[in-house]
């Protein structure tokens, strides 16, 4: 009896998602990222805010408290190119169905368009999948128009809650 091997080089197999991750190194955010984490931010957020305390209290949060981080950063030829933050929530609201938080994903303007996006996605799916988490919620400005697209484009649909807000008086 003869066995046959399965093949595991033959392509046709493969997902977009884990193209992305094969392509584009992806390793955990450290300590040291956070001044080209703001950089990219600055760059982004397009007001050129520095929301450096913002990202000390995530970073700190990553490696500090008991809850679950994922913080992920890629690399373009050993250049910091993007890096995505999100954040485990094993139930709210007395629900317990386990689910994540995107709190932030950015990548470098001379990276974007080149599949850094999608490979820091794919890995996050993939950490949040080994973690048993089986939905991602992230916030999106209505006008992000780019970034909305890009969520649609990889999978994101809109969801059934409502954010609400309220000006305080001061």
């Amino acid at each position: 009896m003869t066995v046959i091997e399965p093949d595991f080089s033959d392509p046709s197999g493969d997902e977009a998602e884990a193209l992305a991750r094969d392509r584009i190194p992806v390793r955990s955010m450290t300590e040291a990222d956070l001044p080209a984490v703001v950089a990219i931010d600055r760059k982004l957020n397009g007001t050129g805010r520095d929301r450096t305390a913002y990202y000390e209290a995530k970073l700190a949060e990553m490696l500090n408290e008991s809850g679950v981080r994922v913080s992920l950063v890629a690399e373009v030829d050993g250049i910091f190119a993007g890096f995505v933050m999100a954040r485990v929530d094993y139930g709210e609201y007395g629900r317990t169905a386990q689910s994540a938080v995107l709190d932030t994903i950015g990548v470098a303007p001379a990276f974007q368009h080149r599949g850094v996006a999608d490979a820091l996605t794919s890995q996050l799916l993939l950490n949040l999948r080994s973690l048993g988490v089986d939905t991602i919620f992230t916030r999106v400005a209505w006008n992000a128009h780019g970034l909305l697209r890009y969520f649609e484009r990889s999978g994101f649909a809109p969801s059934q809650r409502l954010c609400f807000r309220k000006p305080l008086a001061r």
